[in-house]
């Protein structure tokens, strides 16, 4: 038998990777990345400890899962992206700043969420700024869809949130149609509401650049219930 493939949300940009990111995706995935394998992976032995652990999924160059992780070592920090020069920037970071609260892991987020975190252990979900595919015909890549909002909420504990931004509002409104369509979950702004921007989400410069030229940008946050 065979399945249709996944459309996947993503391509590939490499880019030119400098020495020293590669440098530490060879020094360093090994100890901050999480272990090879299909097996689903028990977050207390990866970080060593059993703590709150936030997965944010597309980190880019890692400058705002790298202020997270420093402002709040109390939690742990998975980030997820498939981009190799935005991984050995962040590892390179992870290992100069002595972060013990923050791992890596280079692969396609959704088969991660699918196949190696468990059910019912994150506290939080983060999803900010992904590519919001805005050509019409491109619109069926976009990553938040009604199947990827059931795959978050199996993942999410209880009052667990999933946190996403963008500043395209074509996008921002369909993430509202596909979060206010899933069951299990209830919208911390009050029905199809944008919030405020947390004080945990830090600004970036794009988004700075982007606010300084009138560009909107929105947060929703909704509560697995």
């Amino acid at each position: 038998m065979t399945y249709p493939r996944r459309i996947k949300s993503y391509v590939l940009r490499e880019g030119r990777m400098t020495d020293g990111q590669r440098r530490a995706m060879v020094a360093r995935l090994g100890r901050y990345g999480i272990p090879d394998g299909l097996d689903r992976i028990d977050l207390g032995l990866l970080f060593g400890r059993k703590a709150p652990c936030i997965l944010e999924i597309g980190f880019g160059m890692g400058g705002s899962l790298i202020e997270m992780a420093k402002a709040s070592p109390e939690i742990d920090y998975l980030g997820v992206e498939v981009h190799r020069p935005g991984v050995g920037t962040l590892l390179r970071q992870i290992d100069e700043l002595g972060l013990n609260n923050l791992r890596v892991a280079c692969t396609d987020a959704v088969e991660l969420l699918e196949k190696r975190i468990p059910e019912n252990s994150l506290d939080a979900v983060h999803l900010f700024f992904p590519d919001p595919w805005h050509k019409k015909r491109h619109n069926k890549r976009r990553i938040v869809q009604p199947d990827f909002a059931v795959l978050i909420s199996r993942l999410l504990r209880s009052k667990g949130r999933f946190h996403m931004a963008t500043d395209w509002e074509d996008y921002a409104n369909q993430m509202m149609d596909v979060m206010s369509a899933a069951s299990g979950y209830i919208n911390c702004a009050g029905d199809r509401q944008f919030s405020e921007r947390p004080n945990y989400r830090p600004l970036t410069k794009f988004e700075i650049r982007g606010k300084l030229l009138g560009h909107g940008v929105w947060d929703l946050i909704f509560e697995k219930v």
